[in-house]
This record gives structure tokens, C-alpha cells and sequence, in this order.
């Protein structure tokens, strides 16, 4: 790859502001200064440094949020904050995207990546990626709706939902809940609820097939997929 284009690829300017990189002999590769900016370079066995800091090239990003309520689950949007709106700008700079959504006052997991592959891998009905929330619900949660949610239940345009699997925390005039569906049709947590009489006033989402929040990251924060987590989301394909 030629090395304006890794150096732009990876967020450090534009292929002017790299030349002007270049020219100040800010730029080495392999230890030694780099001359011209079209020089090509490995991108697996060259070491390049700008400023002392070594690039490591990446095609893609694979984050981890913490989503908080109030922004969108949308890569633009003229009215709202979006998730995008969060990161930093070298993050910003791979052009990722949410893989699914979460609602606007939703809580919880969100994974973010430029993979377009592992996106439907995630996202393709035909796998069957379970995801499961955490939900405060205004009412009394019975063992009845337990069944129901396992035979599934009809929504209020008519969709009849796949088999959840709904665990009861606690059982009070507000119950605790959590709730694994394969779907991931609008509100349809909401909605699911509101079919059996009863509102979701919380909702959180705590996985997403193999990956599992990191509960040490704070509402609005995020960080990169280790390599185990990675391999484990990827294994579902």
C-alpha cells in the first residue's frame, strides 16, 4: 500500500496534510526517514512511525457501547445525537455503523463496525442471534406471560412475534425482568409487553450472541472488541 494511503486511512490527515508529514521528517519506516510519499509499504511486516508512534493498520473497527438514552442508534441525524456523535474523530474516521438498533431511551449494548459482513452475519434472521434485556415493567409480570412470550404473541399491526424467553427478577405492581428474543423488530420489547397489558418503563441490553456488555463501561462509553470477543461474535457465521 502506498504510504499517503495507509497514513490517510488510519486518521492522520488528509494525503496533503501527509505529504506535509513526509516533507517535515515526521514520518519513518523501518527506522529510516521517509522520503516520498508514494513509497508502498507492508502493512504486515513494515514498521511505520509518525512522530515515534508506531501505525498499526486496521481495515476494520469493531467497538463495544455503552449506549445512553437520548441518542439515536443512526450514523446521521439533523435533529438528535447519534451514536456516531460519541466517538472520537479517528474512530469517526473508519465510518462505522451500529449493527441493529436500540431506541432512543434504550439502554445497553450496542456494537459499532465498518464490517459490513458481520453486520448481516449478526443481523440475518437465518441465525438466530439471540439478544437479551434487562426491563422494568409497570405492572405485575406472571408465569401466564412467561408462556405466552415462549409460544410467542401478536403484536398490534397483527405480527405474530418468534418464542421469547422471558425470566422473571422480581413480581410486583413494578417487576424485573429479563427477556431473550431473536428478533429485532421496532419497540418490540415494548411492544411484546403492551400486547400482554403492561408497559416497559426501563429497558437495557446486556448481549448480543456471544458478546456480553462490559458493565465496567459507563453510560456513553466505549471500547475496541479484544480478539476473544471477536472471534466468538465472528463463530456464530
Amino acid at each position: 500500500m502506498r504510504l499517503d494511503k495507509l497514513l490517510s486511512n488510519m486518521g492522520f490527515g488528509s494525503r496533503k496534510e501527509v505529504k506535509i508529514l513526509v516533507k517535515s521528517k515526521a514520518v519513518e519506516v523501518n527506522g529510516l526517514v521517509a522520503k516520498e510519499v508514494s513509497m508502498h509499504v507492508d502493512t504486515d511486516a513494515d514498521e511505520v512511525l509518525v512522530l515515534g508512534e508506531k501505525v498499526v493498520y486496521a481495515e476494520f473497527i469493531y467497538l463495544m457501547m455503552n449506549k445512553p438514552p437520548g441518542v439515536i442508534s443512526a450514523t446521521e441525524d439533523k435533529h438528535d445525537k447519534t451514536v456516531i456523535d460519541i466517538l472520537d474523530p479517528l474512530a469517526q474516521h473508519f465510518k462505522p455503523f451500529p449493527v441493529g438498533r436500540l431506541d432512543k431511551d434504550t439502554e445497553g449494548l450496542l456494537i459499532l463496525t465498518n464490517d459490513g459482513h458481520l453486520t448481516h452475519q449478526l443481523l440475518s434472521p437465518k441465525k438466530h442471534v439471540p439478544k437479551l434485556y434487562f426491563a422494568v415493567i409497570e405492572g405485575i409480570v406472571t408465569e401466564d406471560d412467561v408462556m405466552k412470550f415462549k409460544e410467542g404473541v401478536t403484536l398490534e399491526d397483527g405480527y405474530f412475534t418468534k418464542p421469547g424467553e422471558l425470566t422473571i427478577l422480581s413480581s410486583g405492581e413494578i417487576s424485573e425482568i429479563e427477556l431473550s428474543i431473536m428478533e429485532g423488530k421496532f419497540h418490540q420489547v415494548k411492544r411484546m409487553f403492551a400486547s400482554v397489558g403492561k408497559k416497559v418503563t426501563y429497558l437495557k441490553r446486556l448481549r448480543m450472541g456471544a458478546l456480553q456488555l462490559d458493565e465496567t463501561l459507563e453510560l456513553g462509553d466505549y471500547r475496541h472488541l479484544t480478539a476473544e470477543e471477536l472471534e466468538a461474535l465472528q463463530q456464530k457465521e
